[in-house]
């Protein structure tokens, strides 16, 4: 998976509408946070949050989940993972999207 798609991934996901057709879940969210945090750093460098941090914790959780992937691999997963919701919403602005992502 090339940094350029990955990278071009992480664009579409920061620029997506909160009122568009493509929503992400609670569940998809925590999947690219921790793939993007395995892929731009690695594995988890800083101690898990407090208890009273639910959502930190949460996020803490979800990145060591994925401890020793390599970026590669964090990269295509994330890739895959948003192509997916973009095929799923199957609008025009999605099918732009997919069609962004597969040039790149």
């Amino acid at each position: 998976m090339s940094e350029a798609k990955f990278e071009k991934a992480v664009q579409i996901i920061q620029g997506l509408p909160k009122d568009g057709p493509v929503k992400p879940t609670q569940d998809d969210q925590l999947y690219f946070y921790k793939y993007y945090k395995q892929a731009t750093v690695g594995d988890v460098n800083t101690p898990r949050p407090g208890m009273l941090d639910f959502v930190g914790k949460a996020k803490w959780d979800a990145w060591k989940s994925v401890e020793s992937t390599t970026k590669e691999e964090a990269r295509s997963k994330y890739v895959e993972r948003l192509l997916e919701i973009l095929k799923a919403a199957s609008d025009e602005e999605s099918k732009k999207y997919v069609a962004e992502l597969e040039a790149a």
